[in-house]
């Protein structure tokens, strides 16, 4: 099976391990990325990728149109020579449903006889609406679309309420790498962080940002006064002050370590540290697009690398978190930090349902969220859409 995906993501290398995966599955992989990109962010810098192989799994970088707008971005000529050449079976544009570079790969398709399945990534997950010429590039899309593979079941609720009938995968688009995720105690961490050997460590990774829910977090934890316990907060953000002054109010200052950025390589011995993981995201309506407004939680990636350590996790449920989770860890009502605080007390008071929780939870990771169990599971969507 040939298989082209196009995406801004592929540029950075440890994104593209479930493609490589099914490439070592016996499949031939090519993966366009933009020539040129300026991802903003901390990384507010132009990023030029390198074309890169690895057997049958290759990264081409074309020229692109668009540098920082995954709607805008679409791929000069040499995307025709590599469609006339490669003869895909399959075509996989991760950029949405709104996406120009999918018109123009769905279009290229049909000029030049291919016979290639057309496929778009989503992560999307509110209600929008659309104005003249998306809607008319939408509509273009979903009816020229033979598979739809979408990170969140809302987003797959919304495409289905847009118009889209066809095949669905619900599934991420990037794995956990079991090698590094893994369980590993961290004792000598553990004591560098000057954690108390009975305190139990409730944990964060993740941006320091309204919608991540760090207030309620907080103010649970300023109910659980009376028992044994430090929060490690890996991460970084604008509330950071905010949070440390709350911190100081609900006198639980001295309990919280502060880190702020580490290797990502670095990143599975802090969570091993952890007793728990919470991700407590708040669905908010203060941001705003050209088409919709808000922002909720698209999937948790931070939940299946702590689940592949085996640290139970904790999550609200704002959008896909409950279905990461399913019974394989804690879920409460978003913004109740009663609920959470009840969650957390309950484990650390009842060591064997955290323990039970661990390994549920890697289980579950295992089985579906690993990048070989995506590249498998994607792989059996493909077939079954050649066979249709």
């Amino acid at each position: 099976m040939k298989v082209l995906v196009a995406s801004h993501s592929y540029i950075v290398e440890l994104n593209c391990e479930k493609l490589r995966t099914l490439a070592h599955m016996g499949h031939d992989v090519t993966v366009v990325v933009p020539k040129r990109w300026n991802p903003g962010g901390v990384q507010n810098k132009i990023v030029e990728p390198e074309p890169r192989q690895d057997g049958s799994f290759r990264v081409v970088p074309i020229a692109n149109l668009s540098q920082n707008n995954q709607g805008l971005l679409s791929f000069g000529w040499e995307i025709v020579n590599l469609l006339k050449t490669f003869k895909p079976d399959i075509i996989q544009v991760e950029q949405g449903s709104k996406s120009l570079g999918y018109a123009e790969l769905i279009t290229l398709n049909r000029l030049l006889g291919g016979k290639a399945k057309n496929l778009f990534f989503t992560w999307w997950n509110l209600p929008y609406e659309l104005k003249f010429p998306l809607s008319l590039l939408e509509r273009y899309n979903l009816r020229h679309t033979d598979g739809l593979v979408v990170g969140n079941q809302d987003g797959a609720d919304i495409l289905k309420q847009r118009g889209y009938h066809g095949p669905v995968r619900v599934m991420p688009q990037l794995g956990v790498d079991e090698t590094l995720f893994r369980p590993q105690p961290q004792p000598q961490l553990r004591q560098q962080l000057s954690i108390a050997e009975d305190d139990f460590v409730v944990g964060f990774v993740g941006r320091f940002v309204p919608e991540k829910g760090l207030f309620t977090l907080f103010k649970a934890l300023g109910t659980l006064v009376n028992l044994p316990w430090t929060l490690v907060l890996l991460g970084r953000g604008p509330l950071k002050d905010e949070l440390h002054a709350q911190a100081v109010d609900l006198g639980i200052a001295e309990r919280i370590r502060w880190i702020e950025s580490v290797p990502h390589d670095a990143v599975p011995n802090y969570i091993s540290v952890m007793d728990t993981l919470v991700l407590p995201s708040e669905t908010t309506y203060e941001f705003k697009t050209l088409t919709s407004v808000g922002w909720k939680e698209q999937f948790g990636h931070v939940l299946i690398e702590a689940m592949a350590c085996q640290v139970p996790v904790i999550g609200s449920d704002s959008g896909e978190i409950p279905h990461v989770i399913g019974h394989s860890g804690l879920v409460f009502p978003e913004g109740d930090h009663s609920a959470l605080a009840e969650r957390i007390q309950q484990l650390i008071q009842q060591p064997e349902q955290q323990q039970s929780l661990a390994k549920k939870g890697y289980e579950r990771a295992m089985q579906h969220y690993t990048n070989q169990a995506l590249a498998t599971e994607l792989l059996g969507f493909y077939q079954e859409l050649l066979a249709a």
